[in-house]
């Protein structure tokens, strides 16, 4: 079945437009003009990703995605951010929260569409299927989508797990973040390099006791060593 994505934006043109691209490229839409349909939509259907305006009438789309990563049902769906802020503070607070991706408006169409494709990408089953275990209390088991410290579950975003995973991989080898958004983005990259930094801050907090296994390599990047 088509991938359904939820488009959230107070702006009729801008839904319009979205929508269009996406059902072109064989995705389902269903479109939101406010926050509190939005939310009475997700308690009832799951889609298969988010794109979040920030500013809405009703609401602030960044308590809508405090709202969806607090909530059982909802915290793993992929969340881009749509948003007419371009400060980079802006930007950082929404990956902060939670989020997967983010673009500003004015945007390309089609470099939405490859964002959407991208982050849709990074969601699907990885290619290895094998548990990954570092330093004896990280278990990272691609196949599931899963994460345990200590048999604790995890809850990453779908951007948190991957980075996770390329790192643990390659146990020792340092990525540069240059190479990491290589991997996640490929051709698709039009992020900012501190978007790394954003996402390995959030992966170690969460990960408590097993974050001190994500060095930074000042100048050079980020390892997985225990």
């Amino acid at each position: 079945m088509e991938k359904l994505i939820a488009i959230v934006d107070d702006e009729p043109d801008i839904l319009e437009l979205v929508s269009l691209h996406l059902r072109k490229s064989g995705f389902r839409t269903k479109e939101f003009v406010n926050g509190k349909d939005f939310m009475g939509f997700i308690s009832k259907e799951k889609p298969d990703l988010i794109i979040l305006d920030l500013m809405l009438p009703d609401s602030n789309g960044v308590e809508i995605c405090k709202k969806i990563r607090f909530d059982n049902v909802t915290k793993n769906i992929p969340v881009i951010m749509l948003t007419a802020k371009t400060e980079e503070i802006d930007v950082i607070l929404g990956l902060e929260l939670g989020a997967d991706d983010y673009i500003t408006k004015p945007f390309s169409p089609k470099e939405l569409v490859a964002r959407v494709k991208a982050v849709l990408r990074r969601t699907n089953a990885s290619e290895t299927h094998d548990v990954l275990r570092i330093g004896g209390i990280l278990e990272i088991d691609p196949q599931k989508y899963l994460v345990k410290v200590n048999n604790r579950k995890i809850n990453l975003t779908t951007t948190e797990f991957k980075i996770l995973k390329i790192l643990a991989e390659k146990k020792g080898w340092v990525f540069s973040r240059d190479k990491l958004l290589d991997i996640l983005w490929g051709d698709e990259k039009f992020v900012l390099d501190r978007t790394i930094d954003v996402h390995i801050k959030n992966l170690r907090e969460k990960l408590g006791e097993a974050g001190i296994f994500v060095k930074n390599v000042r100048g050079v990047g980020y390892k997985i060593e225990e």
